[in-house]
């Protein structure tokens, strides 16, 4: 639990970001200065199921988080796990001891120090696997579970995934880095942050959610349209900040996204899974160029011919 700063201590400027005094070095000299650092503590989600007479409550993960947005990031954790499927799933929701009824839940979160757990209270009759109910499932058993076993693991509890007509021009896509990037209104103080954006086929930023972890930003952003009935995202582009990792791509995939675009690189994995599902995935998105890994055919306007073999980011 966070304490109340005392003097020349680090305080909080907001609830997401830290004010710290450093001594900040160039060539022989040393000044001080207050920098902002991006705010990280730990956000347990507690989930509360079972029939009226026989209700459990149990914890189900500890995560290193970004405060705020805390029910989005509990929601879209636990749509993007398989554990849920309709936001009508969730009865209340809230931080502990304060718990709040499907249509009078606040859509915003403070992070004050009492609020580093969330309650998620599911309908009576919502039938819960236990199997996944443990963050990296599909990645981290203990017993060393391989690539392909992670991909066959995806399919048994994957929603059933409809045609992919989204189509997106390639000048358009160059612009998306910068606009999601303007948008980061965290980022701007602290410089510490990733970003997982939402975006239609005209280029519009339509969500984003900011987040010291990869994917608690792309759990708020699904969340968020979870918790508002607008999933499954068929005519969405998910932008990443940084890489495209297996977990990111799961995600998306439960989430009904058709096309995902990273600045950094993706892993093999993800690429596989790409690949597996049928998502288009782009990397290495910049201003005047990107890689295609899946899915050409849905980035309308390229020309020139391919060159037959290309290292590194081309």
């Amino acid at each position: 639990m966070r304490q109340c700063p005392s003097p020349g201590s680090p305080h909080a400027t907001d609830s997401s970001v830290l004010q710290t005094s450093v001594d900040k070095v160039t060539g022989r000299v040393s000044r001080q200065f207050l920098d902002n650092l991006a705010i990280e503590e730990p956000l347990e989600i507690q989930l509360n199921y079972g029939p009226a007479g026989s209700r459990q409550t149990k914890s189900i993960s500890v995560t290193m988080r970004t405060p705020g947005n805390d029910f989005e990031l509990a929601a879209g954790f636990l749509m993007t796990e398989g554990v849920i499927h309709d936001a009508n799933d969730i009865e209340r929701i809230g931080y502990k001891g304060h718990l709040f009824h499907q249509s009078e839940r606040p859509t915003g979160t403070t992070g004050a120090p009492q609020q580093n757990i969330v309650r998620v209270d599911l309908a009576p009759g919502v039938a819960v696997s236990l199997a996944n109910l443990q963050r990296n499932f599909y990645t981290t058993s203990s017993c060393g579970i391989c690539g392909k076993a992670s991909l066959l693991a995806l399919r048994t509890v994957c929603p059933p995934r409809a045609t992919d007509n989204f189509r997106i021009d390639a000048q358009m896509l160059y612009d998306l880095p910068s606009r999601l990037r303007k948008s980061q209104g965290v980022f701007d103080h602290t410089g510490g942050l990733h970003a997982a954006g939402l975006f239609d086929s005209t280029g519009n930023l339509l969500a984003l959610r900011e987040d010291v972890g990869r994917h608690n930003a792309v759990d708020k952003l699904i969340g968020s349209e979870f918790l508002a009935d607008r999933t499954p995202l068929r005519n969405r582009l998910l932008l990443l900040s940084g890489r495209a990792s297996f977990e990111l791509l799961q995600k998306a995939l439960m989430g009904g996204i058709p096309m995902v675009a990273a600045v950094g690189a993706p892993s093999s994995l993800a690429v596989e899974v790409a690949r597996e599902f049928d998502i288009t995935l782009l990397g290495f998105l910049r201003a005047n160029h990107f890689n295609i890994y899946h899915g050409s055919g849905r980035i309308e306007g390229q020309t020139g011919a391919k060159v037959a073999s290309e290292k590194g980011e081309g």
